[in-house]
């Protein structure tokens, strides 16, 4: 005789099962909803973000408000983000970092386009490497991860010039111009020169470098942005002249739009473009 087998039912096979399923990810796009606007909507425009029913929305809503993840702001009868989702967030803050968000992009820029990409933090010593991805047939540069780099002649450092205001940067950035080379100051005379170059950058959302920092090669680097909506590191990339190239539009700047991009999502921030 046969063994007596049970067979665990399967997901599509057991209706209570697949009905909790389908109410978990309906109470999810309820909360990303919310998220998504701020954090606070009323019941008809919760309903057309979803495309659902109020009635329906409602009843999902009610289990939501029990559960502490939404309440209903009494002044405006807005459904707002309750402390539990708080707490949910603020956990997930806490576990992002760029050196963890930021791995997969560096590797994917790094194989797909044949370039060294990069993660850099504004540091105590200025911008500093903290994450290095290489090709196979990298360019060869004198800096490496735990590398500090200048403001004004690397795009990393011309990012965090133009997107992030400290006293610390002017005061960098006042003393570079000062012991700068007679090549340099050429591009950047004087500090209206600097404050010029740092608007278009917040304008393209991008710093772009050809033959400054070292003779033959060229970076683009583009701002990484938190939860906080504030600048927390910079992405780039960097290789020959011939292979990276620098104007608007160009791939080597759309993979690194899309990657810093990409970057500040997994960190919980709101990705853009420019500024």
């Amino acid at each position: 005789m046969e063994p007596n087998m049970t067979t665990k039912p399967s997901l599509t096979s057991d209706p209570n099962r697949r009905q909790k399923v389908q109410s978990a990810e309906y109470v999810l796009s309820i909360l990303k909803a919310l998220a998504n606007a701020g954090g606070s909507l009323s019941l008809t425009a919760l309903s057309e973000a979803l495309e659902a029913s109020p009635s329906k929305v409602h009843r999902y809503l009610a289990s939501l408000k029990e559960s502490g993840f939404v309440f209903q702001d009494s002044p405006t009868a807005h459904y707002v983000l309750g402390q539990q989702a708080i707490t949910v967030g603020l956990a997930a803050m806490r576990q992002a970092n760029i050196l963890t968000a930021s791995a997969p992009t560096l590797c994917r820029i790094a194989e797909e386009e044949g370039v060294t990409a990069l993660i850099a933090i504004l540091g105590n010593s200025g911008p500093t490497i903290v994450r290095w991805e290489e090709p196979i047939h990298a360019v060869t540069v004198n800096v490496r991860p735990g590398s500090t780099l200048p403001i004004l002649w690397s795009a990393t450092g011309r990012v965090f010039g133009a997107f992030v205001r400290s006293a610390f940067l002017d005061l960098a950035i006042r003393r570079e111009l000062r012991t700068a080379t007679s090549l340099h100051r050429r591009e950047f005379p004087n500090i209206s020169a600097v404050n010029a170059a740092f608007k278009e950058i917040r304008s393209k959302g991008y710093a772009g470098i050809r033959d400054v920092l070292l003779n033959g090669v060229s970076a683009v680097a583009a701002p990484v942005f938190d939860a906080t909506d504030q600048v927390c590191g910079a992405l780039a990339i960097l290789g020959t002249s011939s292979q990276v190239d620098i104007t608007p539009g160009a791939a080597a700047v759309d993979a690194v739009l899309e990657g810093a991009a990409s970057i500040t999502t997994a960190l919980g921030g709101k990705a853009r473009r420019s500024t």
